[in-house]
């Protein structure tokens, strides 16, 4: 199976992530319903946050198009298993970026609507990654999906990396 080219790759980023970082977001902000008192604190605090989130999702998106021969979305799914950079530490890493980057953005805007919106994503994520994604991967990698799923957690990085020797 080819690599998939970059404009599907800038489809799938359009669809999922930036949907997600961008259009839902802004439909829920609401300028109102703030979540602290005015802090310029929580402002420098959610550009890290964001900027932390941007920065873990672009390596993972490279990783997936360099080394998965993938995109980031189901239907273009990769074709070797990705256990590089931060896939070391833990499992999924890109969807870890897309949640900085909401509670950056929530951080900045001071707004309920934003923390209610990336907690909501979280869970259905873990939902989704427990009843679909992670049995996907094991049909499709088998052993050493099992083997990475038994070292590397979901959402807490380990302190060291993982290097398929445990």
């Amino acid at each position: 199976m080819p690599q998939p080219s970059i404009i599907k790759h800038i489809r799938d980023i359009l669809i999922l992530p930036f949907t997600m970082t961008v259009i839902i977001p802004y439909l829920c902000y609401d300028k109102t319903q703030m979540l602290f008192i005015a802090n310029p604190f929580f402002i420098v605090l959610g550009v890290l946050f964001l900027l932390t989130g941007l920065s873990l999702f672009i390596w993972t998106v490279y990783l997936f198009r360099t080394f998965g021969k993938g995109t980031l979305a189901p239907w273009t799914p990769t074709q070797t298993l990705v256990i590089k950079g931060p896939y070391k530490y833990c499992r999924n890493p890109m969807i870890t970026g897309v949640f900085f980057i909401l509670l950056g953005e929530t951080l900045t805007l001071n707004s309920v609507n934003l923390l209610i919106f990336a907690a909501i994503f979280f869970i259905i994520n873990t939902i989704y990654f427990i009843l679909k994604e992670e049995p996907d991967l094991k049909e499709r990698f088998g052993g050493d999906y099992q083997k990475y799923k038994e070292h590397v957690p979901r959402w807490i990085p380990r302190l060291k990396p993982y290097t398929g020797l445990e």
